[in-house]
């Protein structure tokens, strides 16, 4: 749409749901004339207060399957009046009984004509209109040429017409697409509640709180939100204050002040401390598709895609000069013969096949991927995936696992009051060592924290009645000492502007992530290793990643800038991270995943999210990437061949239209037949 008018800033398609999403600018451009531009093109919209997705499904169904019962009742119904000519070889039948057949086969088509297939005409006039074709103009084209050339016939008596190869073609046209529509729907119905984000809140349950997904959260539940986790819904504020960015959804990088009562808008981020708010709208999984497919975190599109835009683009210009070359070759013998050539070699050259592969096998791996907790951002991460050479990953709640670490604190020991101070400080956070502090703190007082800040790579930091405090890295709190002899991670405490010690952690290891990283330097990945954290860790890495790979210390630019300088060097990387301190990473990277563990922060910066509990299946689900591509080539090869072997025996006159019209959905079901089989056997292969 954005091609059709400037004023259109983008419009994004999702197929399987027949829905667009369209940005427009408002001050130029009315809601009336988007619609109008739309129904221009072919997509009328439904727009309506009510829960109109149901009501138009039916009303659109109604209208199918009638325009599919008019044509299925001419067809049955011509061929039985067409008996009498089919086997009246010896001329015994009247001529007045042909002519009364002939006519009456005309009235049963004249209605599958102007009925049953006025969608293919509307949308190729509507394609003229806006100086392009699509691919439903030579199928018009292909059914204009049989029923006029039919009626021809019938009307001056020089032949019996094709009438019933008219209307089984149309027939046969609308099965398909019934047959597309039906597998379409069983896809995106998967999609719908298999697939769904892996987002979840803190939600309040009395004194306790619990982790629930998104998409159980009902209106007036009450929410916690910390510091930079996505507002999923509209809502109350019932804190007194809070600052939310909405970058992701308007562009604009300052954050927006609300206060108690106020609503806050679903899409926004939470900055600052931690905020109290009532759900006053059910969460649309769909509006957090968008803001996750937002243009600021797109990336290149699909190279397969491409190709079939550009087929799209000069295939029914080929289609049409074969045809016609065909139409003039063959005239010499005959308008009739050559008419029905023509017909054929318009209706058999119909790539549908073709434009079924890609979203069937990308649909039915990011299905396959769902089912084992492994969301992708949309079908073009499969193939990216596919081309992936380079490995890099996060350490800090990526490689290692948070919730069953060792901790003690050393230092001067800390009172009550201290303890609850760091307790609240480290509730607003959702980094994993904060998360770590904050489990091992479990029991303590919470308080209110004023003029809480995280900073990158740096720590946390806020008053609590009064007192300054500060914690995260050495330096961020003032620790005097260099030394750090233990293989522990450090987390380091200011209270009042004084250092007072630091909470030693000893991290796990995720179960089987060394196994995992062996599997996928076998395979001949490169791995490399960039984290935040300080080199505690030297000496086990070493065992699996070579030194010159591991870098710490690590600030959010210099892993962006790290995996910025292994693409230069001509690797395609995929980064690994927690999606925190990773996110200009994660966006730089080819693919970016974000793993996720008990509580699902979403960051539109990557393109899929791993759920912690299947880490140690991505080099299982890489490979199978692998085999998907190689089954989108098998499967172009196949559409390919339908193609060119049909159009050759058509232009040589050995296909009839009736043929053609059988073939082609023929084509059609066994492709996406042989890509479903292909893909549920290759899932089964690598036990996802």
């Amino acid at each position: 749409m954005y091609r059709l008018e400037k004023d259109v800033v983008k419009s994004t398609v999702n197929f399987l749901k027949k829905e667009v999403y369209v940005v427009f600018n408002d001050k130029h451009l009315s809601l009336r004339h988007v619609v109008e531009l739309m129904t221009s093109i072919g997509y009328e919209p439904n727009i309506s207060l009510n829960d109109y997705k149901k009501e138009t499904s039916k009303s659109e169904n109604k209208t199918f399957f009638y325009k599919l019962g008019v044509a299925g009742f001419a067809f049955g119904n011509i061929m039985l009046l067409s008996f009498p000519e089919y086997f009246d070889t010896n001329q015994y039948l009247d001529g007045d009984f042909k002519k009364l057949f002939g006519y009456l086969n005309l009235f049963l088509a004249t209605p599958v004509l102007l009925y049953s297939a006025s969608d293919y005409f509307i949308s190729a006039y509507k394609a003229i209109r806006r100086k392009y074709l699509n691919i439903d103009f030579p199928i018009s084209v292909g059914i204009l040429a049989l029923f006029g050339r039919s009626s021809y016939e019938i009307i001056s008596q020089t032949g019996a017409g094709f009438m019933d190869s008219f209307t089984m073609f149309v027939f046969l046209l609308l099965v398909g697409k019934w047959y597309q529509n039906r597998t379409y729907q069983a896809l995106s119905f998967e999609r719908d509640y298999k697939s769904y984000f892996p987002l979840a809140v803190i939600k309040v349950l009395g004194d306790k709180e619990q982790a629930v997904p998104v998409n159980n959260l009902e209106v007036g539940d009450t929410v916690i939100l910390r510091n930079q986790e996505i507002i999923p819904t509209d809502a109350e504020l019932l804190s007194k204050e809070a600052q939310i960015d909405y970058s992701f959804v308007t562009g604009e990088s300052d954050a927006v002040s609300k206060k108690r009562g106020e609503v806050i808008y679903a899409g926004g981020r939470q900055v600052g401390s931690s905020i109290k708010i009532k759900v006053k709208k059910a969460v649309s999984q769909s509006y957090l598709t968008r803001l996750w497919n937002q243009e600021a975190f797109a990336k290149e599109g699909s190279y397969f895609q491409s190709i079939i835009d550009k087929v799209s683009k000069y295939f029914t210009l080929f289609v049409l000069m074969i045809s016609v070359s065909t139409l003039i070759f063959w005239w010499f013998e005959g308008p009739s013969l050559s008419f029905k050539i023509f017909t054929s070699v318009l209706i058999i050259a119909c790539p549908c096949a073709l434009a079924l592969t890609l979203p069937f096998a990308f649909g039915n791996t990011m299905t396959i991927f769902g089912r084992n907790r492994f969301y992708l951002k949309n079908a073009e991460a499969v193939e990216k995936m596919n081309l992936v050479d380079t490995l890099v990953f996060d350490k800090t709640g990526t490689l290692t696992q948070t919730g069953n670490e060792d901790i003690s604190f050393v230092g001067k020991e800390l009172s009550h009051e201290e303890l609850s101070g760091i307790y609240s400080l480290v509730s607003n956070s959702t980094h994993p060592l904060s998360k770590t502090v904050y489990l091992h703190l479990d029991g303590n007082t919470s308080v209110e924290v004023k003029n809480y800040q995280e900073l990158p790579s740096k720590g946390l930091q806020g008053e609590v009645n009064g007192v300054a405090i500060k914690i995260g890295s050495a330096k961020f709190t003032q620790f005097s000492s260099k030394a750090n002899q233990d293989l522990s991670s450090r987390v380091y405490v200011n209270i009042g502007g004084a250092y007072r010690g630091y909470f030693l952690i000893k991290k796990q290891y995720r179960s089987g992530i060394f196994k995992m990283i062996s599997g996928l330097k076998a395979q001949g990945y490169n791995v490399h290793l960039i984290s935040g954290d300080n080199a505690a860790e030297l000496d086990n890495l070493k065992k699996l990643f070579p030194e010159s790979h591991l870098h710490f210390n690590q600030k959010p630019e210099d892993k962006m800038n790290y995996v910025k300088n292994l693409q230069a060097s001509g690797g395609t990387v995929l980064m690994v991270g927690d999606g925190l301190n990773d996110a200009g990473a994660l966006k730089q990277a080819d693919v970016g995943l974000a793993v996720s563990d008990d509580i699902y922060s979403f960051t539109p910066a990557c393109d899929a999210i791993l759920d912690a509990e299947y880490f140690t299946q991505l080099n299982a689900f890489l490979n199978f990437s692998k085999r998907a591509i190689k089954i989108v080539r098998v499967s172009f090869g196949v559409s390919l061949f339908y193609n060119t072997l049909g159009m050759t025996f058509a232009v040589q006159g050995l296909v009839t239209p009736l043929f053609a019209a059988i073939l082609m959905p023929i084509s059609s079901i066994s492709v996406v037949s042989f890509i479903t089989l292909a893909i549920r056997f290759s899932a089964r292969e690598k036990n996802l």
